[in-house]
């Protein structure tokens, strides 16, 4: 809250005349987030497995209206709602695919590996909401869904043919969407030569760079940015690193890189500790997820790779991306909680549980 309230008090003060304006529609937005949270947390993630189909159907049905009545800005089609009361469908969408990916791929057992049953029902399921996400457009978000997708198929199961088929014509449709809309071939512009267009193009990217720099080891202080003040397009979404690194320096920023660090390896932990396959393919989801968005968001301001403008998990500000996110920190919990014999799995599914109890039995014989 500290990080988006200093990052976006010039913006909303010269847009609305409100320095709090951003600040407290993500208070409202993640308070909202944290309820979700406990209750996911305290209830089994596995009583999300028959509401797997339903959650897809009513995702699809919202990107769908999306495309046919939803709200534009900045040039795109994103939003459903009216006047200040808008939820972006794709940010909960990652959450929907993840669940319905996990009982899909857990329901199909080996023939995961097959051409029929494994790799082309995957594809299709896969690009209907790819398709839907990027006629919005959104290739950002389309790109975490990509690896979040391919991370599960692959711990499912998956053959290495599969993988490679997968990895070729993956990324030769993503070289044609970032090529073929002018904005993204510009944001490959400006990561490849920033500098011969440093007030155009590379503005973005240069000038977070600087404000990194500008921050050095200690920062200018809290508060103290200089790049929040128009230099930096979208410094509380897209940016927020950079001003942190600007007001807080090394010291602020090398502890966030090792925060995301930790929490990847937890949750991967999580996975592979859980004692169920469908729980094992959400946590690596939601862990693909955080992971991933992290190092889009922190590599396009670093340079290490082209700007994506997607926002950086907690931290950034984006309402309908911190409760989704939040969310799904909430099944990430219940899978760390409920996992194992420990409460709540009686009531569980059904064949799951026969499954786990004829393991036992064999364990012991």
């Amino acid at each position: 809250m500290v990080a988006v309230y200093s990052s976006s008090f010039v913006i909303a003060l010269a847009k609305f005349g409100d320095p709090y304006y951003f600040v407290i529609r993500q208070a409202i937005w993640g308070a909202m987030g944290v309820i979700l949270l406990i209750a996911l947390a305290r209830t089994d993630y596995r009583r999300l497995r028959p509401l797997a189909v339903p959650i897809m159907v009513l995702t699809i049905g919202a990107l769908l209206a999306v495309l046919v009545v939803g709200v534009e800005g900045g040039g795109a089609r994103r939003w459903l709602g009216v006047g200040e009361l808008t939820v972006q469908p794709a940010e909960f969408a990652k959450l929907a695919v993840i669940i319905y990916l996990a009982a899909w791929l857990a329901s199909k057992g080996d023939s995961v590996r097959s051409l029929e049953h494994g790799l082309m029902p995957f594809v299709i399921i896969i690009g209907a909401v790819s398709v839907l996400i990027m006629l919005q457009p959104n290739l950002g978000t389309t790109v975490i869904i990509l690896a979040i997708t391919v991370t599960m198929f692959w711990v499912a199961g998956a053959s290495f043919l599969q993988m490679l088929a997968l990895g070729v014509t993956g990324l030769g449709s993503l070289a044609v969407l970032a090529t073929m809309a002018g904005y993204r071939a510009d944001r490959l512009s400006a990561f490849f030569s920033a500098e011969t267009d440093p007030l155009g193009n590379g503005f973005q990217t240069l000038q977070s760079l600087i404000a990194i720099g500008n921050g050095g080891i200690h920062g200018l202080g809290l508060g103290a940015s200089r790049a929040k003040f128009f230099y930096i397009p979208e410094s509380h979404t897209d940016g927020v690193f950079a001003i942190i690194g600007e007001e807080m320096g090394l010291l602020a920023t090398i502890p966030i890189l090792l925060l995301y660090m930790i929490l990847m390896v937890r949750g991967f932990q999580v996975a592979r500790r859980a004692r169920d396959e469908f729980g094992q393919l959400i946590a690596t989801g939601i862990t693909t997820w955080i992971t991933v968005q992290a190092l889009l968001n922190i590599g396009g301001i670093t340079r290490v790779i082209p700007l994506t403008g997607v926002p950086l998990p907690f931290l950034s500000y984006g309402s309908n991306a911190l409760a989704a996110v939040l969310l799904a920190m909430g099944v990430l919990i219940s899978i760390s909680r409920y996992g194992n014999d420990r409460g709540g799995y009686m009531d569980a599914h059904p064949v799951e549980k026969r499954r786990v109890v004829k393991k036992k039995r064999e364990q012991q014989s």
